[in-house]
């Protein structure tokens, strides 16, 4: 729930190219500049999202897929259905905006990367530091025998294959460690993503619904602790009023900035 937060100046749909130099200002002249992403930057690079139009709920049940009591009764489920854009994120690749915030980061202009997403884009991008909010396809590990991990190279290899990794010990199939419906999120990628946020002087929301928490309360610590956000997203979200810029084509947006990066060498 959104709480006591200082309403800001704001202006919507500015997609022209005077409000993406304004854009690149802020991002110059912020003393720590962090970035949240949801699915809506993976879309351009082909990975359907799940909430949007054409989402991925549409025609799947996410949900069962993403639940971990199914997924103790059937696993396979989770293997057949995420294996087209996760286990073959490796055919996809990073888009402009994965680039352009790898290129701001090299530059010293981004100082973390906070995302919802699991397809591993953005460290294929060149991104260094990635807080992974709801887990990590990385690691597959057994839900029964502890120590038992297995990468995820080895993993997609195997489910490319039509096959399902199982625990060598007990032969339980690997779970990815993915928060699931049902867990709780990694402590130590929730704090880390609460202390960047908190810590920001701006915040890039990009690409997010800002529709599923905790993730979607990110933006609003930093708004509290007095630092501004700037949202870039095809649909409305519940903060688009904190926005003092607000863009919709993410693909027009850093094809501007990664223009003016260039310049600016």
């Amino acid at each position: 729930m959104l709480l006591e937060i200082p309403q800001t100046c704001y202006a919507n749909d500015m997609n022209d190219t005077n409000a993406i130099e304004k854009l690149f200002d802020k991002i110059k002249h912020a003393r720590h500049c962090v970035a949240l992403t949801g699915a809506g930057v993976s879309t351009l690079s082909g990975i359907r999202d799940f909430r949007g139009k054409d989402g991925l709920y549409k025609e799947m049940d996410a949900e069962k897929m993403f639940d971990i009591d199914y997924f103790e009764q059937d696993p396979s489920y989770y293997y057949k259905t995420a294996g087209s854009f996760i286990y073959n994120v490796d055919t996809k690749e990073p888009s402009i905006v994965h680039t352009g915030l790898a290129a701001l980061e090299q530059r010293g202009l981004l100082k973390a990367i906070i995302t919802q997403n699991i397809d591993l884009l953005h460290q294929r991008g060149g991104s260094k530091r990635v807080i992974e909010m709801h887990g990590s396809p990385k690691i597959h590990y057994c839900l029964r025998c502890a120590g038992v991990r297995m990468g995820f190279e080895e993993v997609s290899a195997i489910v490319k294959a039509g096959g399902l990794p199982r625990c060598p010990t007990c032969g339980r199939v690997l779970k990815p460690a993915i928060t699931f419906f049902g867990e709780s999120l990694p402590s130590d990628a929730l704090r880390d993503a609460e202390h960047e946020a908190s810590q920001a002087s701006l915040m890039l929301v990009l690409g997010t619904s800002l529709t599923v928490y905790p993730a979607a309360s990110v933006p609003q610590i930093t708004i509290r602790h007095g630092g501004e956000i700037v949202i870039i997203n095809n649909m409305e979200t519940p903060l688009d009023r904190y926005s003092p810029l607000r863009f919709e084509d993410l693909g027009e947006v850093f094809t501007g900035l990664s223009t003016l990066l260039d310049a600016a060498q």
